[in-house]
């Protein structure tokens, strides 16, 4: 059986010229160098050392990346062995705004795209120089350190702007994507109580334009507490402010003002970002992380993992309210060059966002498993139609990357490129596991555990396990931890989301298998993990058998109860014109069948016209499971398409009775 984790041989190897150059390489040689250890001269010592001496690996990764700050760096932590309860650097103070504006000079910061064919670029001395007229006016309205600054906005520069404003000024941001309506985002500033509001007042998605300004007035209705809403003309109409409490242009609210940039220092666990967790299982919590364990874990994974450098320009698709979104805007403290795309990807086609690649010079590209997937099923040939010059890393998160996903990557996009698939998540806003450009990369794997993440995988009874499925784990403390979570002064939230199942070890929710290379394969997540006859099934053992039948654009299974055991029901969205019969059942089986084991063979096949998943991208197996067995689905505004449950709650009855 072709399993992921199973293979002998890479599928790509780094060059030794590009290895050598690498920054990877470079830290290397610095940390050996520092402790007068010869061993360290692979990957796995590196690691190894990380995870041992936390307490000396994380200041060699602070100098090495040039952290701006002050303060003693002495103790690099307090309570080292709590797990909830280690802090990182308490005696240091620093401003996250101020390392990603480290650059003042005339090198390109930020070049925009979007559907509407708006083309912008911005310096690094023209972002500082916005940033600092954006911050005076903030201070001219009250903001103060502590306070939360949210965004309603696309992926736009005016939005990394107001973040970096806020920052600068001691603030706390949050923000997500404006297609949210107002319950969801309800749902998440109401329970922050933001003093400002940036906004647009539309934006563009599939060859459309989306009004916000009503969503607006239904959020102010609820969230009585902001004063303030900011309002960027996006879409050149001069839309009407009426109705929207403390509404100001956001050109008008810069007028009169400076741009000296003044930075507050703040404590390294200050609160950086209030993000969301996704929703689908109640309201979202509100997970805090801090601006000095987000600012040194992201450069940890931008310098070293991702082998950013200043003559770089990194592209990844993402909303505002998807963690990558603050870990693409981190790139700025490296110098690189990022490119932002507002818009949908396949409008007006799919090669739009390699289209983006060449015109730009996209070196760095990051996207999401499933658009991968749905450029293989379109048929998208990136190598024969583009020249694609530039790139060298094609990043994928957000769900399980398929090997096939692999194989149309080296096969139909480009061979020589670091084909680098992610996983961490909003939890952590980064990774515990991803790319390396020391390591060669295996079909179907993660090259490797991040460096300080003690990354593990248990069975149930909380054992160590290797070369087979395990909960992913990770036993001992990190910068990016989640400071706290919003409203939860006794931390019970917090403890309960990570810390129930394994006292002391940080469980994440993840199905995982840790290789034979070091690698890993994610095989989707263990609260939608199947348990037909008492034997656990990742839900991505069945999709990457399915999606191989051509007929099949994509699929959702789930474990239904089914006379005192759970029997596997797999939904499958066909091409347009097709009939699921019962010939195409039977071929959708068999595949599986050889392919993987008889257990991943669901017990029912239904076709379904659309599939529900998150806003961004994830399919959502539990809202699924919830509708099947007669249970409400939660939050559905955590949804981009929740009218898609009532196509599974109209199949229940028929899935009860037989």
């Amino acid at each position: 059986m072709d399993r992921p984790g199973a293979n002998d041989r890479p599928i790509w190897e780094p060059s030794r010229e590009r290895a050598e150059a690498s920054n990877m390489a470079r830290f290397l040689r610095f940390v050996r160098e520092r402790t007068g250890n010869p061993d360290l001269v692979r990957y796995a010592p590196l690691w190894e050392f990380s995870v041992r001496e936390p307490q000396r690996f994380w200041p060699f990764v602070w100098e090495f990346c040039g952290i701006r700050a002050s303060g003693d760096l002495e103790p690099t932590m307090e309570n080292p062995g709590a797990m909830p309860g280690a802090r990182f650097f308490p005696n240091a103070r620093l401003n996250f705004a101020e390392n990603l504006l480290r650059y003042r000079d005339g090198h390109p910061a930020l070049v925009f795209r979007n559907e509407w064919g708006h083309a912008r670029e911005l310096s690094y001395a023209e972002l500082a120089s916005q940033v600092g007229r954006l911050a005076q006016a903030l201070r001219t309205l009250g903001v103060r350190p502590g306070d939360r600054v949210a965004g309603l906005m696309p992926n736009m520069p005016e939005t990394i702007i107001a973040m970096l404003a806020a920052s600068a000024l001691g603030a706390t941001w949050s923000s997500t994507s404006p297609d949210f309506g107002v319950a969801g985002i309800v749902d998440r500033f109401g329970q922050i109580a933001p003093k400002v509001l940036f906004t647009v007042d539309a934006y563009p998605y599939g060859g459309k334009s989306h009004g916000v300004l009503d969503k607006v007035r239904g959020v102010l209705a609820e969230i009585p507490g902001i004063e303030h809403t900011i309002v960027l003309d996006y879409s050149g109409r001069a839309s009407s402010l009426d109705g929207l409490r403390g509404a100001v242009d956001w050109n008008a609210l810069l007028d009169g003002h400076g741009d000296t940039l003044d930075c507050t220092l703040m404590p390294f666990n200050h609160p950086q970002y209030i993000m969301y967790s996704s929703g689908t299982t109640g309201v979202p919590k509100c997970i805090v992380h801090g601006a000095g364990g987000t600012l040194l874990q992201h450069l940890k994974e931008l310098v070293l993992h991702t082998d950013l450098k200043r003559e770089d320009r990194i592209f990844y698709f993402t909303t505002c309210g998807w963690m990558m979104w603050n870990w693409l805007v981190s790139s700025l403290a490296v110098g690189a060059t990022l490119v932002l795309y507002d818009g949908s990807p396949f409008h007006p086609d799919g090669h739009v966002l390699w289209d983006l690649a060449d015109e730009v010079g996209i070196s760095v590209f990051g996207t999401s498993a499933r658009w991968i997937a749905a450029c293989d099923k379109a048929g998208i040939k990136p190598r024969r139609t583009h020249k694609l010059a530039a790139l060298r890393s094609i990043l994928s998160t957000g769900s399980p990357l398929a090997p096939e996903s692999f194989d149309y990557v080296y096969r139909d996009v480009k061979e020589r490129v670091m084909l680098a698939s992610i996983s961490g998540g909003t939890d952590i806003v980064s990774c515990f596991a991803l790319g390396n450009p020391l390591l060669p990369v295996y079909r179907g794997e993660l090259q490797c555990r991040g460096l300080g993440m003690q990354v593990d995988a248990f069975d149930d009874d909380g054992q160590s396990v290797r070369g087979q499925p395990g909960e992913l784990v990770c036993l001992a403390p990190f910068p990016s931890m989640p400071v706290a979570f919003w409203n939860d002064p006794d931390g019970r939230k917090y403890h309960a989301a990570y810390f129930e199942r394994f006292p002391g070890v940080w469980a994440h929710g993840d199905f995982v298998e840790i290789t034979a290379h070091g690698g890993l394969v994610i095989h989707g997540r263990s609260d939608a993990t199947l348990n037909p006859g008492g034997v656990r099934i990742g839900t991505s053992e069945i999709y990457r058998q399915v999606e191989q039948v051509p007929e099949v654009l994509e699929s959702v299974a789930i474990g239904q109860r089914w006379h005192g055991d759970e029997r596997v029901v797999l939904f499958v969205r066909l091409r347009d014109g097709i009939v699921l019969d019962e010939a195409l059942r039977a071929r959708i089986r068999e595949v599986i069948r050889a392919n993987a084991t008889p257990r991943h063979v669901p017990a029912r096949i239904e076709q379904v016209t659309d599939i529900p998943r998150t806003r961004s991208g994830k399919v959502t197996e539990v809202a699924v499971r919830d509708t099947i067995h007669g249970r409400a689905a939660k939050n559905t505004e955590a949804l981009a398409n929740p009218q898609s449950l009532a196509e599974f709650a109209a199949l229940r009855p028929s899935l009860e009775t037989h």
